[in-house]
């Protein structure tokens, strides 16, 4: 039996060529494309489609839906947090946040995650697999369409390694930034890698307008490879050249995020050491106070820890801030929600 098409991670160009091998008028691709970016359930749904054509698509392709399995909504902030269902069986978690400058959506690009962070609760490689680009996608479709607040920027630092899932990724963000679609520019997006040296230079070589966030963690190889397994096979000494080298090739200031682990990287020592690493170098350090993790040994700083490190990098010329935290009342960092149920379900 012939595999069905993931029509939803088509871009228009293959919508017409699909058209064209169907016996359709080229203009059936855009009628189709914008329906499917209004994140419609089903064929049926595209009322401007002939009976015939929907029928032909029900038959040659499929359209992927997540179920809400949960949601938690923040007393304090309003963040939403989502637990998506996918139709394998498996669930990823998709964080909405409300800024002054507009709706920010925290988005997965894995099922699990195979990079092994100590600090992080989606590590799973059991279970791990990549997104499709359309399931990338619904993640915010979904969640715009359940909340009623339209998103106005992207972060992929949900579930996942998203340079571990190239080529899924790259296709979403044309998706995601296309006119006829949700048209999120580039400019919008934020894409974290743990630091995959090769596909950092791969990513350099596209051009692209986004923010990339370097999840940095430690300011030398000893302690970053206790906490980072990634940072065994890309040490800081691969790591920080290729940055240099996607800075020069898109001239985009590079994000560095750095965890505040009580008595682990927020020492005074781990300061000197992050300011003789990125001093002359054009970016921003994100200091994130840890999200305690279940089962781990490792806490947050104190907030007068945190104020000091900041300063110290301030003080010695860098631009650093600190993430606020939303969702504080509903764990609202990604993989606890996930790792929660795959718990009960195995029970």
């Amino acid at each position: 039996m012939e595999e069905k098409i993931c029509i939803k991670s088509l871009l228009p160009g293959e919508l017409e060529q699909l058209m064209a091998e169907l016996g359709e008028p080229r203009y059936r691709a855009g009628q189709i494309f914008k329906w499917l970016h209004q994140g419609v359930a089903s064929f049926d749904e595209m009322s401007d489609l002939p009976k015939a054509l929907r029928a032909r698509l029900e038959e040659t392709c499929v359209l992927t839906r997540p179920e809400i399995l949960r949601k938690q909504v923040s007393r304090l902030d309003g963040t939403i947090k989502y637990l998506f269902g996918l139709s394998d069986g498996n669930s990823i978690e998709t964080v909405l946040m409300e800024y002054e400058h507009g709706n920010s959506i925290c988005v997965s690009t894995q099922a699990g995650c195979k990079m092994g962070c100590v600090f992080c609760a989606s590590f799973d490689p059991a279970r791990s697999r990549n997104l499709t680009p359309a399931e990338i996608l619904d993640e915010i479709l979904f969640a715009q369409k359940d909340s009623g607040r339209k998103v106005s920027n992207i972060v992929l630092m949900g579930t996942g390694e998203p340079l571990d899932n190239f080529d899924n990724v790259m296709r979403f963000l044309k998706l995601v930034s296309h006119p006829d679609g949700i048209n999120i520019g580039m400019r919008h997006i934020s894409l974290s890698t743990c630091g995959l040296v090769p596909m950092i230079d791969e990513l350099a070589r596209l051009k692209l307008q986004l923010t990339l966030s370097v999840s940095l963690h430690a300011p030398n190889n000893e302690t970053r490879s206790s906490i980072m397994p990634v940072n065994r096979r890309y040490p800081l000494e691969e790591l920080m050249p290729a940055c240099r080298r996607y800075f020069k090739a898109t001239g985009r200031r590079i994000s560095f995020e750095y965890a505040m682990i009580r008595g682990v990287t927020d020492t005074r020592e781990c300061a000197r050491q992050l300011i003789g690493l990125l001093k002359g170098f054009n970016c921003h350090v994100n200091l994130i106070p840890l999200n305690h993790v279940e089962g781990s040994p490792l806490i947050p700083s104190t907030k007068e820890d945190v104020r000091r490190f900041q300063n110290e990098l301030i003080k010695n010329g860098l631009n650093a801030t600190v993430r606020r935290s939303l969702g504080g009342d509903i764990s609202a960092s990604c993989g606890q929600l996930r790792r929660q149920r795959n718990k009960e379900v195995s029970q």
